[in-house]
């Protein structure tokens, strides 16, 4: 489905650490810049966990989906391998994508992602964590990777409108039968 917002996940091989130092999450950071920009994907929100990521984007077309996640997952891997004098791959296999097809789960997976080290127990709150678009699309900061959804720009007429009522979403925890629902979509690759 054309212009409908995905969320992509991929973890490391083995569920091995795939980001090491702050060097490999700004190389990656700086992959997915350069790689929105030539394939048009929009990104709405990232996290860069140790093992694994999350991205909720949106391409013009499904079959960049493919060339995007190829690019990057390949470019790093070069990268990383070449920094750590490893040969292999970095990624378990295929990443995984899921339709986001309803507006009130678009939030709520945004949310998700942003959240997830906080539900790890590496950050307090998700503002403290530096790898995660949490701290552009709650509190304002440049982030010329991030592309704001319709969606989220409905949130307030202002830009800082729309900061304020993104905080709020973080203010009331998220039901386990969500947090469920977008875990079994991502693993089963089904429509959220």
């Amino acid at each position: 489905m054309p212009e409908t917002p995905l969320h992509v996940m991929q973890r490391g091989h083995h569920r091995q650490c795939c980001f090491v130092s702050d060097a490999d999450y700004l190389k990656y950071l700086e992959l997915l810049k350069k790689n929105t920009s030539i394939t048009g994907c929009q990104l709405h929100a990232y996290v860069l966990m140790s093992n694994h990521i999350h991205l909720l984007l949106t391409v013009v077309d499904a079959g960049l989906l493919g060339k995007f996640m190829k690019a990057v997952g390949q470019e790093y891997a070069q990268y990383f391998n070449y920094r750590f004098k490893v040969s292999g791959a970095v990624w378990e296999g295929r990443y995984k994508a899921c339709h986001v097809t309803t507006e009130a789960y678009f939030m709520e997976c945004q949310r998700y992602i942003e959240l997830n080290p906080v539900r790890a127990g590496i950050a307090a709150v998700p503002g403290s964590y530096r790898w995660s678009s949490y701290r552009c699309n709650a509190e304002g900061r440049d982030e010329a990777i991030i592309t704001p959804h319709t969606l989220y720009q409905r949130l307030g007429t202002t830009r800082a409108e729309r900061l304020q009522a993104y905080r709020c979403l973080f203010d009331a925890p998220q039901a386990e039968t969500r947090l469920d629902n977008i875990r079994s979509a991502i693993n089963s690759q089904r429509r959220l």
